[in-house]
């Protein structure tokens, strides 16, 4: 009996113990997001409060970075629309995504009788890729090719499909949008809920999100729609700068159809209070900079002579710059906004006027 109880007490105390360790060394951590929660650790699993991403073990962190930055293969066939194709690989490019091109073959083709374009891939040869995406224009040469469908239907691992246009209709070719919702070119919508009745096709939707598989409307929504998987992915915050740098300054994230738990933007839409940090204050060289709201965001940018800049939410009172810097700012004892302190001169205490 003594050496029953001894045990017990003994794995009760290693139990303890090892749970005290955890509570000084925690296991769980945010995936980087280029966000100030990229430091931070917890001691269980669940969503960041700053960044709203789904928490992972320390040890996956390695493969995590190392599958940041998705292989996407974009399938052309030709004729197929400029910007269907183009706006996405801007979009996937800037977000650091390893983009190659596929056709049935390397033969040149024609994009809308003025682009050509030689294929990096025929469906012979083309590496894996994480993301395959599929566009409008001259789609039924592909959606109607038993060898590129079957080519479809083979690729294994694949983490999302993605659609701009009648691309919808090589998903819909090989099965994968079966008793799903989807959309497509305004033109083409009765005819792939005609062609394809098991499909909840919808008319009034910029892009729908499944979960797995984005389909997207005619042309420019093919953007939004990468945008918004750049978003899942990598992080809000990560899409905003995107969306920065190529100038798509009209985007209203989450413009779409969200039928999946995985909303990038739900904890940055629910961001309270920003009317605190209005008005204008000190910068460098006796300049002046006004904070405003960018109500298609929820957000705040800078106004600086003239042009605008994003700021980045982190966390309460602390926002990151286009440069990197993080901002934040300061409250007086009525807790209201008295001004700012930036990262790159944080000796510097810049007022509120």
């Amino acid at each position: 009996m003594y050496r029953i109880t001894l045990f017990i007490f003994l794995c009760t105390f290693q139990l303890v113990f090892s749970q005290g360790n955890n509570d000084q060394k925690p296991i769980y951590v945010c995936p980087p997001c280029n966000s100030e929660c990229d430091t931070l650790q917890f001691t269980t699993p669940g969503i960041c409060d700053h960044c709203s991403m789904e928490l992972i073990h320390q040890e996956e962190l390695d493969l995590h970075t190392e599958n940041k930055n998705k292989r996407i293969a974009f399938y052309l066939q030709d004729g197929v629309e400029v910007l269907d194709f183009a706006g996405p690989m801007e979009v996937f490019s800037y977000a650091g995504f390893d983009v190659f091109t596929v056709s049935k073959t390397k033969d040149p083709i024609l994009s809308q009788g003025i682009l050509k374009i030689i294929p990096d891939y025929s469906i012979a040869d083309a590496p894996q890729a994480d993301i395959l995406a599929f566009f409008g224009g001259n789609s039924s040469r592909a959606s109607k090719d038993v060898e590129v469908i079957d080519w479809v239907k083979q690729q294994e691992g694949i983490e999302y499909y993605f659609s701009v246009c009648t691309g919808a209709f090589i998903l819909a070719e090989a099965e994968l949008l079966e008793n799903k919702t989807a959309t497509t070119f305004h033109s083409a919508l009765d005819d792939l809920q005609n062609d394809y009745p098991t499909i909840n096709v919808l008319k009034d939707a910029r892009y729908v999100d499944n979960g797995t598989i984005i389909t997207t409307a005619g042309i420019s929504a093919g953007i939004d729609g990468a945008l918004h998987l750049v978003a899942k992915i990598q992080g809000f915050n990560n899409a905003r700068k995107v969306a920065y740098n190529i100038e798509y300054d009209k985007w209203t994230p989450g413009e779409g159809l969200l039928l999946t738990e995985n909303n990038p933007y739900q904890y940055f839409m629910g961001i309270e209070n920003l009317q605190d940090y209005l008005g204008t204050y000190e910068f460098k060289n006796n300049l002046t900079l006004e904070i405003k709201i960018n109500e298609r965001e929820n957000s705040i940018y800078a106004l600086l002579e003239g042009q605008n800049f994003p700021l980045f939410y982190l966390n309460k009172d602390s926002f990151m710059g286009v440069n990197g810097h993080q901002v934040t700012f300061q409250r007086d004892a009525s807790r209201s906004i008295s001004g700012y302190r930036s990262s790159d001169e944080e000796a510097v205490f810049r007022k509120k006027l």
